[in-house]
């Protein structure tokens, strides 16, 4: 099989968010979305893909001193390249297509001064509109394509100690048909009904404080995002969050913290532990606590003289996130104590479905509690969502942390036809708000994700974006 891809569009929307979103040195109340379609030769033909995601700076590089609009355009440009550099491309396979445009992507950022994170980032995109483009041409879903041979797929090239191992050995034969929501609780995210102010209340229909949207979606899962630079902020913030958790969460709720790299060394985070340990109400919650994710700023977060968490022996479940930018890093983390990373698509299918693979050799070898995460970058439809959720649940992660539907408008910013084909290809996927617009259907805590499995990559449909934003234009 040779593929090659013929051309590639680019569509930029920007977007207001319904709730501001503290993430980590920001602050997010508008951010620019893109969607990436492109058309690929086949030996069946010619067939199209689409992907799509959020631009949000101070995710991929976490530089205060730069300008929001400076790091906007370095996602475009990563991007842009990528694409250009896709056009280039000619493959036998997909996995053998990944590797050829992450090479040249690697080669481009490092001479442009980006890091792999940013820089791989455009990769991730194409790659997503290329397996889209691909299970189309075989009629066929992703997950069915990881388990089989189709895409070329050799672990060893990721992680060279899977060797022969195949995908089908790990993932599940039946994918989860539904996944539990964990829900984020932002910095700035009001937790009782009382702490919305008329000024800020929103006559959307949907949820705001951490209580409504426990009682509207019936919420087990939790990701809680805490500043560990101001510690007694930090601790005080917890202890109100677990105390609306224990009073209107179910009995059997579970909550992940984000430590938004927020300690300097191992030192300083297991400082702050000792706190959190030694707190007789958040001492009372740990039992229900999953895993601590990326507590320790990336630029130390791998460096054995700060990061060595193997001495600490009752340490937290502990895991990278941001710092799982080039494929070994995640195996530099287990060395050095850590339990496991997080998948989100815009680190890579083919990169999540093997790091999937070394942590079950991992942890069948050691016996180690090991963690594969699903996190977010806050997703919304019409593609980055369904098209995340299904890989998820491809990779049989059943609790993924989703807060597109929570500080975005539903489906609201694309015009009725989008609306409309969505509503009808995932049923079990959103339902009409009271405002009118589709919006996520969250159940008693899960969300179904069986249309988005049968679909080529989540999203099934060829969508009517025309006079989206400032429209498609041709970029390769």
């Amino acid at each position: 099989m040779s593929l090659r891809v013929l051309s590639v569009e680019l569509l930029r929307h920007d977007l207001r968010a319904r709730l501001p979103f503290r993430y980590g040195i920001v602050t997010m109340v508008a951010v620019p979305h893109v969607f990436l379609r492109l058309e690929v030769e086949t030996p069946a033909g010619r067939f199209r893909g689409i992907a799509a995601d959020h631009l949000p700076p101070k995710w991929f590089t976490k530089d205060p001193a730069r300008a929001i609009e400076g790091e906007i355009e370095d996602l475009l440009a990563v991007v842009t390249h990528a694409a250009r550099a896709a056009c280039d491309v000619r493959a036998n396979t997909a996995f053998d297509f990944w590797l050829e445009l992450k090479a040249r992507q690697a080669a481009w950022g490092a001479e442009a001064g980006h890091p792999p994170l940013l820089a791989q980032f455009g990769t991730s995109l194409v790659e997503r509109a290329l397996l889209e483009a691909l299970a189309r041409s075989w009629r066929s879903n992703l997950g069915a394509l990881l388990r089989g041979e189709a895409l070329g797929v050799r672990l060893s090239a990721v992680h060279p100690e899977l060797g022969n191992l195949s995908a089908d050995r790990f993932l599940p034969a039946v994918p989860p048909r539904s996944i539990w929501c964990r829900h984020t609780v932002g910095m700035l995210d009001p937790l009782a009904d009382a702490d919305v102010t008329p000024e800020t209340r929103l006559d959307d229909g949907l949820p705001q404080s951490l209580e409504a949207n426990i009682a509207a979606y019936g919420l087990r899962h939790f990701k809680l995002k805490i500043d560990g630079g101001q510690p007694d902020v930090a601790l005080e913030r917890l202890r109100a969050i677990l105390r609306v958790l224990e009073a209107r969460a179910p009995q059997d709720h579970a909550f992940s913290i984000d430590g938004n790299e927020s300690f300097s060394s191992t030192a300083s985070f297991r400082e702050f532990w000792n706190r959190v340990t030694g707190d007789p109400v958040l001492r009372r919650g740990l039992d229900r606590l999953l895993f601590v994710e990326q507590p320790l700023a990336r630029k130390v977060a791998l460096d054995p003289a700060t990061a060595d968490l193997r001495g600490w022996t009752d340490r937290p479940v502990i895991i990278i996130d941001e710092s799982d930018a080039e494929p070994e890093d995640v195996r530099r983390a287990l060395e050095l104590g850590y339990a496991g990373t997080s998948h989100k698509n815009c680190k890579g299918v083919f990169k999540g479905v093997a790091h999937a693979g070394l942590i079950a050799q991992r942890r069948a070898a050691s016996g180690r509690v090991l963690v594969h995460s699903g996190e977010d970058l806050s997703n919304i439809g019409p593609v980055a969502l369904p098209q995340d959720l299904a890989v998820q649940a491809i990779l049989g992660i059943t609790s993924v942390e989703r807060n597109g539907h929570h500080y975005f408008a539903g489906l609201s910013p694309w015009p009725e036809a989008v609306q409309e084909a969505m509503l009808t290809a995932h049923p079990d996927l959103f339902h009409r708000a009271r405002a009118g617009w589709p919006t996520l259907t969250i159940d008693r805590g899960q969300i179904s994700v069986a249309s988005v499995l049968a679909a080529p990559l989540g999203v099934g449909v060829e969508l009517p974006l025309a006079g989206v934003g400032t429209g498609w234009r041709v970029i390769a």
